[in-house]
């Protein structure tokens, strides 16, 4: 583990979902800034087992920060699954919100302090009814350090067909005034950025978008992580001008 705390940005930086430690290389040399291992096999929050994720935190030697989905369980099984992934050496873990309850949210952020991020689906009545800006205070008020939103369904249908700008800038800004991480994810592609930029979540997440033929199934295509670094990078020099 890279000794890393929740890490706040004035633009956002690129979160890159691999499956093994040879994806982990190929995103780290490209540029990306976190490095989230996850079973592109097995949906939106699929785990990979310790095993890998501690192949994977080996590879990026603390050079990127590190995450891992622990599943899309419940009760004592996601418990189970976070410890778990804590004592793979991986800075942060994603685990999804639902509809659980405040002290189910308690219990879950208690294995892991300070490490556990939650995810909210944007098809999921969480988000959709909403209380997609009420999120972020339960989870920050659980023990979380940062809260995500992705799509559940891995179709092609984007973040941004299933929830208008205005609604995801009003998460991203609950998460900043409480201290939480913000991510915004769900079949993002290089297309995406300058919009979802412009809300300045901390991190934007992708998989298929960077992946060989937009196939999340495929490997990691490099030259595509490095254009979204540089997108995102170019970005930040606009501001800056």
């Amino acid at each position: 583990m890279s000794d890393a705390e929740p890490t706040f940005h004035p633009r956002p930086r690129l979160l890159v979902s691999v499956r093994a430690p040879d994806e982990a290389l190929t995103a780290l040399d490209a540029g990306a800034d976190l490095i989230d291992a996850k079973d592109p096999e097995r949906g939106a929050l699929g785990a990979l087992t310790p095993e890998t994720v501690r192949a994977i935190v080996a590879r990026v030697g603390g050079r990127a920060i590190t995450s891992a989905v622990a599943g899309d369980g419940t009760g004592r099984e996601i418990a189970a699954a976070i410890a778990a992934m804590a004592e793979t050496g991986i800075d942060f873990i994603k685990i999804a919100v639902g509809a659980a309850g405040d002290a189910a949210l308690e219990r879950a952020a208690s294995r892991a302090p300070g490490r556990v991020i939650g995810v909210l689906f944007a098809e999921d009545g969480v988000a959709q009814d909403g209380l997609i800006e009420d999120a972020p205070g339960r989870l920050a008020a659980a023990g979380f350090c940062g809260a995500m939103i992705d799509t559940s369904g891995k179709s092609g249908v984007a973040l941004a067909a299933l929830l208008p700008a205005p609604r995801l800038a009003a998460f991203v800004a609950a998460c900043r005034a409480r201290e939480l991480m913000s991510g915004l994810a769900g079949s993002l592609a290089l297309s995406d950025i300058p919009v979802l930029a412009a809300l300045n979540p901390d991190y934007l997440g992708f998989r298929g978008g960077l992946c060989r033929a937009s196939d999340r199934r495929q490997s990691l295509d490099g030259a595509r992580v490095a254009q979204a670094v540089a997108a995102l990078r170019a970005g930040l020099r606009a501001d800056a001008a």
